[in-house]
Formats: C-alpha cells, sequence, structure tokens
C-alpha cells in the first residue's frame, strides 16, 4: 500500500486534523541533536485561559503502563483546567513545573487566595531513539511549543513524536478528524484525534484492513520480543457532552487503536483523554447548566472517534521520516520501508 488511505465511510473536517474543532490549536518543540531525539507537544483546548474557563473532560486508561500527571484529579472532577503537554517518560516533572509556571502567570493567586492547578501531562517512551537519562527537555521547551500554537498542525517526526516508534517503524505524531451527523437534525459535530504513537509489533501492523506488517516482518528474521511501546490519544469535539459522555468517547478510541493491530500489550502505556469545546465552565461558577446531547445519539461520535484515531496513526506512520539517535539506533520510515518492498 503506497497511497494514503481513507478510513471508514465519515467526511473529514477541512484539516483532517484535531484542528478542525474549533478554537483548538497545537504547538511543537522539536530537539534534534545526535543521541537527543525527542521533543514537547501542546494541545491547546482554546485560545483563553483554561484555568478559569476550563472545559469538560474525562480520560480511558486503555492499558495503564505510565507515568503521566493529572489524571486523578481530571477523573475526579471532569475538567481540563491547563493545555496538555506530551513529552518522553523522562520529562513529566519539568513538564509540570512548566505548566504550573505557565498558569501562574496568567494567574498571579493560583495556590494563594486561588486554588492549585491540575496540570496534565502525558508521556510515551522514546529511549530506543532518545537519550532519556540526557533530561534534555527544559521549560523553555514547554513555553515554545505553547507559543508555536497553530490550527495547521506538523506530523511524523516532530514536537513529542521525534524519538517515538511504532510497529518497529517510525511512529511520531498523527492527527485526523471526522464530521458526525446526529439526530433528527442532521446536525453536524466534529471529532478530531491527536496520537503520540509509540506502539505496536512490526507482525502485527494492519494499515486500513490490510496485513502489511506481515510482509513487512517476513523479510526480517523473526523477532519475538514482547511489545514495550505506548499511545497518548487525544480526542475533541464541538459536541455538547459532559465528562461522563466524554469518558464513554474516550474508551471508543481502543476501537481505532485496535484496528491497527494492538492488543493493548502488557508493557504498553494506552491512554485517551477526550474534551468538549461546547462550553466553557467559569472556575467561580455556583451553578452550572449545560445543554447535552441525548445518550443515545452518540453512536455517530463513537463511530468518528473510532476511524479518527486509526486515521492519526495512519498519519504518523505515513508522514514519519526515519530517524537516526543514540548508540547507532535507527527507526526506518513507513514510507522508506515500502519503497524497498516494492
Amino acid at each position: 500500500m503506497s497511497t494514503l488511505p481513507h478510513i471508514g465511510r465519515l467526511a473529514a473536517g477541512p484539516r483532517n486534523s484535531i484542528t478542525d474543532v474549533a478554537g483548538v490549536t497545537v504547538g511543537h518543540c522539536t530537539l534534534d541533536d545526535g543521541p537527543v531525539q525527542t521533543g514537547v507537544t501542546v494541545i491547546a483546548p482554546h485560545g483563553g485561559n483554561l484555568f478559569t474557563h476550563r472545559l469538560p473532560a474525562a480520560a480511558a486508561v486503555i492499558n495503564g503502563f505510565g507515568k503521566s500527571a493529572g489524571l486523578v484529579q481530571l477523573e475526579e472532577l471532569g475538567l481540563l483546567e491547563t493545555p496538555i503537554a506530551l513529552s518522553n517518560t523522562f520529562a513529566v516533572g519539568t513538564l509540570l513545573n512548566a505548566q504550573i509556571a505557565h498558569t501562574l502567570r496568567a494567574n498571579p493567586q493560583c495556590g494563594r487566595s486561588l486554588p492549585t492547578v491540575n496540570p496534565l501531562v502525558l508521556e510515551c517512551n522514546d529511549g530506543y531513539l532518545n537519550d532519556l537519562q540526557a533530561m534534555a527537555v527544559q521549560p523553555a521547551h514547554f513555553d515554545a511549543a505553547l507559543q508555536a500554537v497553530s490550527s495547521e498542525v506538523a506530523q511524523g517526526s516532530v514536537g513529542a513524536g521525534r524519538g517515538m516508534s511504532s510497529f518497529g517503524l517510525k511512529g511520531g505524531i498523527g492527527t485526523a478528524s471526522r464530521v458526525a451527523v446526529v439526530g433528527a437534525a442532521g446536525q453536524g459535530y466534529t471529532v478530531g484525534a491527536l496520537v503520540l504513537s509509540n506502539f505496536g509489533r512490526l507482525p502485527e501492523l494492519i494499515l486500513a484492513g490490510d496485513p502489511l506488517g506481515a510482509r513487512l516482518a517476513a523479510a526480517e528474521p523473526p523477532d519475538a520480543a514482547p511489545e514495550k511501546g505506548s499511545i497518548i490519544i487525544i480526542l475533541a469535539t464541538d459536541a455538547p457532552l459532559d465528562a461522563r459522555q466524554l469518558k464513554r468517547l474516550a474508551v471508543r478510541a481502543g476501537a481505532g487503536l485496535a484496528r491497527t493491530g494492538s492488543a493493548y500489550g502488557h508493557g504498553s502505556g494506552d491512554i485517551a483523554l477526550a474534551f468538549s469545546t461546547a462550553q466553557q465552565i467559569g472556575a467561580e461558577a455556583e451553578c452550572v447548566h449545560m445543554a447535552l446531547l441525548a445518550d443515545h445519539l452518540l453512536d455517530p461520535l463513537f463511530h468518528a472517534a473510532a476511524d479518527s484515531v486509526e486515521q492519526a496513526i495512519v498519519h504518523a506512520l505515513f508522514a514519519a521520516e526515519t530517524v537516526y539517535g543514540r548508540d547507532g539506533h535507527v527507526r526506518v520510515s513507513l514510507r522508506e520501508r515500502l519503497a524497498a518492498l516494492n
């Protein structure tokens, strides 16, 4: 398969990106210096102050082999109050502090007359290509990614995806969107996905229903090593959903993940987070009124979530470039492998 397939029957948004959900932007800071192959990706759910104007959100832990920060309070309160920061495993503490500093600059009374902030940081282990022990990610890299946010999203070996691997190939950042038509009135809502793809074994790769990985693996010595990767999946939607419904949406990310050949291995940290931009919730509001879609109308959104996640993984594989990292390690791009196969 040499051309980029379209997953499913639903139409994509104009950018085929998580930023098709109005207000959502994404920025990267990429570190590419010999054994340092890593970076930071930031998803800004809206352009305002998230600490004071929060969004409904929820997470689904598909397999909990991960070191993320902020998920406990997110699960309890169902609110997103910072941008979402993605990077490598050893950068979580640095980015947590960078998130706090960013919040304090905009809200000087945070932790004093105002409550503390719940920073959200999610990670995958890029240690095959990147020298994790170099601890290269610094607060300035978070700031640079945040300042670079845009509706145009670079994909592949960029930002947090710089050192990531998928199916024994080069992985990284991928994004996609689908438009779901809901209810008798035919209202259209967008579901957008962004993935940090760092999972999978080559023989198990399924690309748009094609068991491509088995053919690619046939040309290599057998590899019985267990899966040790991870994937972070971010879902955004403009549909009016509350945290309970968003958790149901996040669970459907697993359907798109499974279609690519993942069995959610023991050592794979597979986490999905979903948020809705339909209504901002004031931090000091005493009564919150929300107009919500009825649960029986959610199926089109579930299909959109599964399709956009699968498509985002495909985009990450197709967009990634070959990267040489620490100790002579290399991950070859899918496009390079396909060219050799043909």
